[in-house]
């Protein structure tokens, strides 16, 4: 039986920058498939091409060359009508920074990437479902003003899993939070990961994160310099030989 295609697949990647003086490679011919399901981390030190990469897996800039697929699908070739579309329905973002609507409640930013394509009826008991899965319960109707740090990120969990995505893309997602609240979060991300089944792709510059992956792909001046199960999965597989 032959594998089932990667849910994300990148291939000869690259991203340059003309500064005017010469030219900037950010990332030079990055290739690697993740399957469905897996939890991959992608880490790196500042100025690797980490978060430049994300960007394009996202569909949130254009490579100088190569392509990105998305459950077998080019995006690049996407105009931005269908970009949208297919992130609303196939992605889901965690980002450092929790990216909230202000004037919005926890439910109604939960429900936000379906109302932006027009589906969101009949999703409110789902988003409350996953409001009080991520310990929420009753915090439905408040305003990011009225929430804690780390209950801002439980929000954009949420509404990370709310279109049921095949792939999340997730960007520094604790980096805002102290450590207590950051191994919480991770924890509930891991947790809605494998029971929701999305493939999850987290980009850290922290290495005790990147080794709660299944897999870390490690960057350093736009190149993979490392492509290698976490040491909990390498047993896992030596076990099962």
């Amino acid at each position: 039986m032959s594998n089932p295609a990667p849910i994300l697949e990148v291939r000869q990647l690259v991203k340059s920058i003309d500064s005017g003086a010469h030219l900037v490679e950010i990332l030079r011919g990055l290739s690697f498939a993740v399957p469905r399901g897996q939890f991959a981390a992608i880490r790196g030190p500042s100025g690797s091409g980490k978060s430049t990469l994300l960007g394009l897996l996202a569909g949130l800039d254009a490579p100088t060359a190569g392509q990105v697929f998305i459950d077998g699908q080019e995006i690049s070739g996407l105009d931005e009508d269908s970009l949208a579309v297919l992130r609303a329905r196939k992605v889901g973002f965690v980002f450092q920074s929790y990216q909230l609507v202000p004037t919005l409640t926890a439910e109604e930013n939960v429900l936000l990437p379906l109302d932006l394509i027009g589906d969101a009826d009949g999703s409110v008991d789902r988003a409350r479902a996953l409001l009080d899965e991520v310990g929420l319960k009753n915090r439905h109707d408040h305003y990011p003003v009225q929430l804690s740090g780390g209950e801002q990120q439980r929000v954009a969990l949420a509404r990370a899993f709310i279109n049921r995505p095949a792939l999340i893309l997730a960007d520094e997602p604790t980096g805002n939070l102290d450590t207590a609240n950051g191994a919480h979060v991770l924890d509930m991300l891991r947790d809605l990961n494998r029971r929701e089944g999305a493939t999850l792709v987290l980009v850290t510059h922290d290495e005790q994160l990147a080794r709660q992956a299944d897999r870390i792909i490690t960057l350093r001046d736009g190149e993979i310099v490392a492509d290698e199960l976490a040491a909990q999965s390498r047993e896992a597989v030596e076990a099962a030989r």
